[in-house]
C-alpha cells in the first residue's frame, strides 16, 4: 500500500515544473532551511532554488535570516498570520468570529476546571501521576488542543478587533 502512495507522490512530483516544486517545499519549511538544502529536496540546482525563494521573499512568503555565513529561508510568520486574519474576516462574519472565539474560551475554562489545571502544561506534567493508558493519553490530546486554541485565540481576536476596518477596505467598488 505504501509503494502505491510512493508511486502517485513521484507521479504528482514528476508533473510538477521546478519553480512548482520549489515553491512547494517552500511552504511548508518548519525551520529555516537553506537555498541548498531546499535544492537538494527539490531536485534543483542552488542557483534555481534561490531565484524562486526570493521570489517568495519579495511576495512576503517568506524572510531570510543570517546564521553565521549562511542566508537561511523560513516563513514569514507575521504575514501568514495578517493572510489567515484578513481568510477568517472575508470567510465568517463577526457573530460566527465570536461564537468561534467564546467557543474556545469555554472549552479552555472547562478543561481547567475539569484537570484544575491553569495551562496546557501543568496537564501534561500531572500525567506522571496517572497508570491508565487511556487517561495519559486523553490528557495528551487534551493539552495539544489546549496549546492548539491557545494559538488561535489570537487569530480569531485580531479577526474580530479590526472586523469593520478591514470589511471597509475589503470593500470592491466599481
Amino acid at each position: 500500500m505504501s509503494g502505491d502512495s510512493n508511486q502517485e507522490d513521484d507521479r504528482v512530483r514528476a508533473s510538477m515544473t521546478r519553480g512548482e516544486r520549489v515553491r512547494a517545499a517552500a511552504r511548508t519549511l518548519r525551520t529555516p532551511r537553506s537555498a541548498s538544502q531546499i535544492a537538494e529536496e527539490t531536485e534543483v540546482s542552488v542557483k534555481t532554488a534561490q531565484k524562486y525563494l526570493d521570489q517568495l521573499v519579495e511576495d512576503n512568503v517568506l524572510r531570510t535570516v543570517e546564521q553565521g555565513d549562511q542566508l537561511l529561508y523560513c516563513i514569514d510568520q507575521l504575514m501568514a498570520t495578517y493572510r489567515e486574519v484578513a481568510t477568517l474576516q472575508r470567510e465568517h462574519d463577526r457573530e460566527e468570529l465570536t461564537a468561534t472565539l467564546e467557543s474556545m474560551r469555554t472549552r479552555i475554562s472547562g478543561w481547567k476546571e475539569t484537570y484544575d489545571v491553569e495551562t496546557p502544561g501543568e496537564l501534561r506534567a500531572s500525567i506522571a501521576d496517572l497508570d491508565t493508558t487511556d487517561e495519559i493519553e486523553k490528557r495528551r490530546e487534551v493539552a495539544s488542543e489546549w496549546e492548539h486554541l491557545d494559538d488561535r485565540i489570537p487569530v480569531v481576536r485580531a479577526a474580530l478587533n479590526e472586523y469593520d476596518w478591514a470589511t471597509e477596505r475589503d470593500t470592491i467598488s466599481v
